[in-house]
């Protein structure tokens, strides 16, 4: 029972104080991720401010700029809703054709809908995604907790570390399993994202250098970021090719996405440390619950990092046992 309210405990402060916690990991994660280039500076003579503020500078960029460049795909996707209802009414008229006895299912569904809507040759005035990031309420603080988080947990994170006594190297090693693992996953999906615009823009698919950058950054969060690729790409395949078309791009980023996780990434990343698949997606799952999003892209390096933590002796990487949408 103690344990039990105890978990129960600790969940509910985590979903409480998403405003505040949520940005302070992150900062913590993106500083691990980039601690080795921190550490290569300062013994270059580098004065720790100017590392502090130059690679906080950079991290916050890349990151913008990955937002900026997928930004317009998801706004496009979503003002092509009336499109895409048109579609999936399309898709379930067939099969009532070739089904019998469920048109009564799929005049109810079309109700449930709402038919006016799918036959609505107008797009609805939908706000871009930058439009509500910006009129988020908490948006601004969690942007000055993250960039404060960072800054200083790379300026002192010597220090910290030093501080904790016997814990210090198997927080380094930990930190450096981590950092190494993200820098070979990070050209693994580098090429993967190429790969995928090469190959959609020979499908003939619009934005394949958009979905290309989307596959590249979703590939980060195991399972849940292909799966979420797959199913963007077959509503774009309705959208703009329809029927039996339609599986052309979700196919054909299946046969990269397994193509990658089977022989690219274990090859490339090497070592690999005995992570369950089942507690690595249950970790992705309870973050995306808990934190939406940022939940989600946490969850794989504290779980990779509590592992190595935990098994000092063993400094690896995780597996990425992907068949990663099977």
């Amino acid at each position: 029972m103690l344990a039990v309210l105890t978990v129960a405990a600790a969940g509910a402060i985590l979903l409480t104080a998403k405003p505040v916690l949520a940005p302070i990991l992150f900062g913590l994660v993106v500083g691990i991720v980039v601690s080795p280039i921190a550490d290569t500076l300062y013994r270059l003579g580098v004065p720790r401010v100017i590392v502090a503020a130059a690679l906080l500078a950079i991290s916050s960029g890349l990151l913008v700029l990955a937002f900026l460049a997928i930004e317009p795909l998801i706004s496009s996707v979503a003002g092509r809703l009336p499109e895409i209802r048109s579609e999936i009414r399309e898709w379930m008229a067939t099969a009532s054709d070739l089904l019998r006895g469920i048109e009564n299912l799929s005049d109810e569904i079309e109700r449930t809908v709402g038919a006016e809507a799918m036959a609505s040759d107008e797009a609805p005035q939908l706000p871009t995604v930058m439009d509500a990031i910006l009129l988020a309420p908490n948006f601004g603080a969690s942007v000055l907790i993250f960039v404060g988080t960072l800054f200083f947990f790379v300026l002192t994170r010597a220090d910290l570390y030093a501080s904790a006594g016997p814990l210090r190297d198997a927080l380094m090693r930990a930190d450096d399993s981590v950092a190494r693992y993200f820098g070979a996953v990070t050209v693994v999906n580098l090429g993967l994202g190429v790969c995928t615009a090469l190959a959609l823009s020979l499908v003939g698919l619009d934005n394949a250098v958009l979905w290309g950058l989307a596959a590249g950054v979703l590939n980060y969060v195991l399972y849940l970021g292909p799966l979420t690729i797959m199913f963007g790409l077959l509503v774009a395949g309705m959208v703009q090719f329809g029927g039996v078309g339609a599986l052309i791009p979700p196919m054909t980023f299946l046969a990269l996405n397994i193509t990658e996780a089977q022989f690219v990434t274990p090859s490339f990343v090497g070592q690999r440390l005995a992570i369950s698949p089942l507690a690595v997606f249950l970790a992705i799952v309870i973050g995306l619950w808990l934190w939406g999003p940022i939940g989600a892209i946490v969850a794989l390096p504290v779980t990779l990092w509590l592992a190595v933590l935990l098994r000092p002796q063993h400094p690896a990487v995780p597996r990425r046992d992907a068949a990663s949408l099977t």
